[in-house]
C-alpha cells in the first residue's frame, strides 16, 4: 500500500509545471530567473509552485546574494521510487492470488 508521503509526492508532481521544474532541477541548480526563462511561466505562478515543492520537501533553497537558487532534494526521488516498488510488489502478489482463485 502506498504511504501517505508517497501519495503526497504524486499529488505534488501531478501538476505539469511542477513536474517540469523538478525535471529541470534534476539536471542543475537554478534560480527563479532561470526557471522563468526555461518554463515560460510568470514569476508569481512559478514562485507559488516552488513554495509547494519546498513544503513537500522536493526542493531545497540556497540563498546567494539577492538570488535564491533551487536544487532537487534527492531523497524525495528515493521515497517516490520506494512507494512505486511497494505498489508493484502488491500488484504482483494480488495477481498471483487472483490466478490461484480463478483456477
Amino acid at each position: 500500500m502506498m504511504t501517505s508521503a508517497g501519495t503526497e509526492l504524486i499529488r505534488v508532481l501531478a501538476d505539469p509545471l511542477r513536474l517540469q521544474i523538478v525535471t529541470l532541477l534534476a539536471h542543475e541548480t537554478l534560480c527563479t530567473t532561470h526557471l522563468v526563462e526555461e518554463t515560460g511561466a510568470k514569476q508569481t505562478n512559478l514562485s507559488n509552485h516552488l513554495r509547494v515543492l519546498r513544503e513537500a520537501g522536493v526542493v531545497e533553497t540556497e540563498p546567494c546574494g539577492r538570488f535564491t537558487y533551487y536544487k532537487l532534494h534527492a531523497d524525495f526521488l528515493d521515497a517516490l521510487a520506494a512507494s512505486f516498488a511497494d505498489l508493484a510488489a502488491t500488484a504482483r502478489t494480488t495477481a498471483a492470488t487472483d490466478r490461484k482463485r480463478a483456477c
